[in-house]
């Protein structure tokens, strides 16, 4: 029997990108040959919680779209990129059957179904060497850990002792992008899977042209749009007078969907407003941009510290959450049939668009929690479905905080005719959307 042939992997997740790519600038100063792969994995598509995919139609078409850019920008560096569709562990499987499979590249991930994916494929590879990387975190942990001898439990607390140590620093962008592969190209012994919407089990469908988020996947996209927010428009200093907006693409960043699938970093959206402050000077704006990147940070901490509780009905605190639950008031919230036309308007947004503004996500969490009383799980597998920019960390970590299982048990109910009032004054959003 010949000899296989050895290579590396670089085994692409939820980092999709060749810009600030750590794992990607680690496997280029290997000496043996890699190839890139990306999985659809057949599980996400096939499984379902509370009778709800784990992923919907908007959140798929906009992942397709983003592995075809990254296709198309490695091809740019001449590297091989493997595309297939199925269960991890037995795509693995088939390739370590015609390569000797030396180490595997990736992003870390500490979630527990991401971690039982892992575990499946070591069982195929036990002799492979895993080199991770926490590529989709703005700080890295050992700065984080050198600063706590245990992880706050309030945001404040975390933001305030990062920022007032001298020594706190984002890491600088790794040049991945520019780095050519030069090693022999392995062997082609299988081919990429052609992966449609059809393949991942949804009809093709049109985009509703009210949707605040017009975008499409990839960073080539996301650095456009970036470009756009910042430096061709200027609207970066406005952030903070315009971020609880809810019509249009305009009104925030809208950075979260490329974020959430790895295809823009947090690093690189860090530096890039750097760069802005020195060109157009610092204000609160500015800041406050950074203020969310942290935000999303402390989420990340927070599952590092409490992977399994945070999926736990009663969080990661130590109140005990009660609910009676009733399928109807469920339903009536999916549909936007609650009595709330605030509600309503924006869980319409959601089922037509796969998005929703902050101001939106905070108001129909807290009625589904507060005012009709169910599963906070519930809410936060729906969202899973539905939304363009779910990431399993902000999402359990917000709705864990807006049912008072989280990092801060205080009742944070919203009262959506308020806020109406206070967002929506000419009732322009809630007229978008309830109009048909």
């Amino acid at each position: 029997m010949p000899e296989k042939q050895k290579i590396n992997i670089l085994w692409y997740t939820q980092d999709l990108r060749t810009h600030d790519q750590e794992s990607l600038f680690r496997i280029m100063q290997e000496d043996l040959p890699f190839m890139a792969l990306y999985i659809f994995d057949s599980n996400l598509y096939q499984e379902k919680q509370w009778d709800m995919r784990k992923t919907g139609p908007y959140r798929t078409r906009f992942l397709l779209e983003t592995v075809d850019d990254l296709r198309q920008n490695l091809e740019k560096q001449n590297i091989p990129f493997l595309i297939r569709y199925g269960k991890p562990e037995d795509i693995f499987r088939e390739l370590s059957g015609s390569y000797e499979i030396e180490k595997v590249f990736c992003q870390r991930e500490w979630t527990p179904e991401e971690i039982e994916t892992e575990s499946r494929i070591r069982k195929v590879l036990p002799l492979t060497v895993w080199k991770k990387s926490y590529s989709q975190l703005l700080i890295n942990p050992d700065s984080v850990n050198r600063h706590f001898e245990k992880m706050p439990k309030h945001f404040t607390v975390f933001r305030e002792k990062l920022e007032k140590n001298r020594d706190f620093k984002v890491r600088e962008v790794f040049a991945s992008e520019n780095l050519m592969y030069d090693r022999p190209v392995p062997e082609a012994h299988f081919s990429n899977d052609k992966v449609t919407l059809q393949t991942l089990g949804f009809e093709d469908f049109a985009i509703d042209l009210r949707t605040a988020f017009p975008f499409y996947g990839g960073e080539t996209e996301a650095i456009k749009r970036l470009d756009s927010y910042f430096f061709e428009t200027g609207k970066l200093s406005r952030y903070k007078e315009t971020r609880n907006g809810m019509e249009g693409p305009e009104y925030s960043s809208k950075f979260s969907p490329w974020l959430a699938n790895g295809s823009l970093s947090a690093v690189t959206v860090y530096h890039e407003v750097k760069k802005y402050e020195d060109l157009h000077g610092s204000n609160e704006s500015t800041y406050w941009l950074i203020f969310e990147l942290l935000w999303r940070d402390f989420f990340r901490f927070v599952s590092i510290e409490f992977p399994d509780r945070m999926f736990r009905l009663n969080g990661i605190g130590k109140n005990r959450y009660s609910f009676v639950h009733d399928q109807e008031a469920i339903n009536r919230w999916k549909e936007g049939k609650t009595e709330s036309g605030f509600v309503n308007a924006h869980m319409l947004e959601l089922k037509k668009t796969g998005y929703m503004s902050n101001r939106g996500r905070q108001n129909v969490a807290s009625y589904f929690c507060k005012t009709l009383n169910q599963d906070w799980r519930i809410g936060a597998a729906y969202f899973e479905e539905l939304l363009i920019d779910y990431d399993v960390h902000s999402n359990y970590g917000n709705w864990m905080y807006v049912a008072g299982v989280g990092n801060d048990p205080r009742n944070r109910t919203f009262n959506p005719e308020h806020q109406a009032e206070m967002y929506d004054a000419d009732k322009k959003f809630r007229k978008l959307w309830l109009r048909n």
